[in-house]
């Protein structure tokens, strides 16, 4: 790829030559980053799970490496895929909670990225999948224009997307910007705080819903596909998706990028759905795990990283491509629909060992699975190595021999060694953001004291809120069970300060 400015040129040339400096044929690898939605660290039988299992996954974590102390930084989606796509702790700006599906971007435009990262080295980079992270510069925006800044704006060429989730309107795949299907005579129509548009609503006509709502979720707004969504839309009905069908349009549009870039290195985002609620799985999984339609959802994941693994293998791409596999946030049965997660989950511990789940300042938010494979070139195995999904920018920045510019990806560590199976020094310490926020150092957490509710009835989680510090031995004691503040006050004041430093100067512009 060149062009028309001999210093654009020497941008994509110069990390060209310096891949070559010592390795003279050495091609770049491709990276496929799967990144899951809610799974949890027991959700998957290499890391433990009895009651399901996810054959693709064990095959891939078997020809690669492992990692049993991998985080996402943050207990939710939005906050870790802002955090992997910028390299800051997503607490340091605001605005980085979960999303509403009308959201302005909040990705800056004007940092390295990691798509940019990527741009910059001469790679082909795409996105396929949830994105989550904001479209356009207001609230108010015309969905039967071209939406922008979006994922294109912050590095990626191509991009295939449905805007924030599927229980959030507007329920629609986007390329490149633009609706996909949408008739001019049909326009369609966002709110969040107004019912828009003479669609029935869940709350409303109970009677339409296939899938029931959980109580007080929110998840009763307007029904598409005879699911009651988070907000109101109105128009667009054509384009509207088919839940049943999302996971392998993604697949398709995933493996069309992937063929026709055979011939140059690439860096695939595939950000998948699963087991995000409403799980809607398709019709040939449906029933098939014993663990109600989650299961199933979780079944037809391992499935699509299965399709990928082959379609690598069948091109004659697997030795040449990095690919890994993590979760944006550990695991919640009940997330707003009655779909049999909480009826049927017949001794399936979602986060195996660990406590809490989704939302919670416990390990069982932020510990997922992650585990990455290059062939002949990282020796299969497991670490115990704390790293986080934050520290991939910096990584990548490493194995391209790309320097980051001042003040880009302010808090992401180069962890290239450990990620490559050449080190297990991880990370010495780690915040995480729970329902309240956490610090992990030298094997050791502390939880920061919180008025909030300890427990959450919606969800059933344990929050990690306390109004007295926690302090955990992560070591001996994985799951959380023995608070040793009272016995190590002197390690409780220093990782209290500690926290406090880190956190001292909350926004970094």
């Amino acid at each position: 790829m060149l062009r028309k400015s001999s210093g654009n040129v020497l941008v994509v040339l110069l990390p060209l030559l310096l891949w070559g400096a010592g390795a003279a044929a050495r091609p770049r690898p491709n990276v496929i980053y799967i990144y899951a939605d809610d799974l949890g660290y027991g959700d998957v039988s290499c890391y433990g799970a009895t009651q399901i299992r996810t054959p693709a996954l064990d095959r891939l974590a078997s020809q690669g490496l492992r990692f049993t102390d991998a985080h996402a930084t943050s207990a939710t989606c939005t906050p870790s895929r802002y955090a992997l796509m910028t390299g800051a702790y997503p607490w340091r700006q605001s605005g980085t909670g979960i999303l509403p599906g009308d959201a302005a971007l909040i990705v800056p435009t004007d940092k390295t990225t990691l798509p940019k990262l990527f741009q910059r080295a001469g790679y082909a980079t795409a996105i396929v999948g949830k994105w989550h992270l904001g479209l356009g510069t207001a609230v108010n925006k015309k969905w039967n224009q071209a939406v922008s800044p979006g994922p294109n704006e912050v590095g990626f060429d191509y991009s295939f997307i449905f805007p924030a989730t599927a229980d959030r309107v507007p329920t629609v795949f986007m390329e490149n910007g633009r609706v996909l299907a949408l008739e001019p005579a049909d326009p369609i129509a966002v709110d969040y705080q107004r019912k828009v548009g003479n669609d029935p609503t869940g709350r409303e006509n109970p009677e339409l819903l296939k899938m029931q709502a959980s109580p007080r979720h929110g998840h009763d707004n307007t029904i598409v596909n005879g699911i009651g969504r988070i907000g109101y839309m109105q128009g667009g009905h054509k384009a509207r998706w088919v839940d049943e069908e999302i996971s392998t349009t993604f697949l398709a549009k995933a493996k069309d990028f992937i063929a026709s870039h055979q011939r140059q290195p690439f860096f695939l985002y595939f950000s998948l759905t699963e087991p995000h609620v409403p799980r809607m799985p398709a019709t040939m999984f449906k029933g098939q795990s014993a663990l109600g339609y989650r299961g199933d959802a979780i079944l037809q994941l391992d499935w699509t990283v299965g399709q990928i693994m082959q379609q690598l293998e069948e091109a004659g791409l697997a030795d040449n491509t990095i690919l890994i596999f993590s979760s944006d946030n550990g695991p919640v049965l009940d997330d707003g629909y009655q779909d049999e997660a909480v009826t049927r989950q017949n001794g399936h511990l979602p986060a195996g060992p660990l406590r809490g789940g989704k939302y919670s300042a416990f390990e069982g938010g932020t510990r997922v699975p992650f585990m990455l494979r290059w062939p002949r070139q990282v020796k299969p195995g497991v670490s115990e190595a704390l790293v986080c999904q934050l520290d991939l920018l910096a990584s990548f920045a490493a194995l391209l021999r790309l320097p980051l510019p001042p003040g880009d990806a302010p808090d992401s560590q180069n962890m290239l060694p450990v990620l490559l199976g050449k080190s297990t020094k991880g990370r010495r310490q780690l915040v995480e953001q729970g329902a309240t926020l956490a610090l992990v150092q030298d094997g050791w957490k502390y939880i920061k004291p919180s008025q909030l509710a300890a427990y959450n009835p919606l969800t059933g989680i344990e929050t990690g809120n306390a109004p007295e510090p926690q302090l955990y031995h992560l070591r001996e004691d994985i799951g959380e069970r023995n608070n040793l503040a009272t016995q190590h006050p002197d390690r409780v004041q220093q990782m209290a300060a500690e926290l406090q430093r880190i956190t001292k100067n909350k926004e970094q512009k």
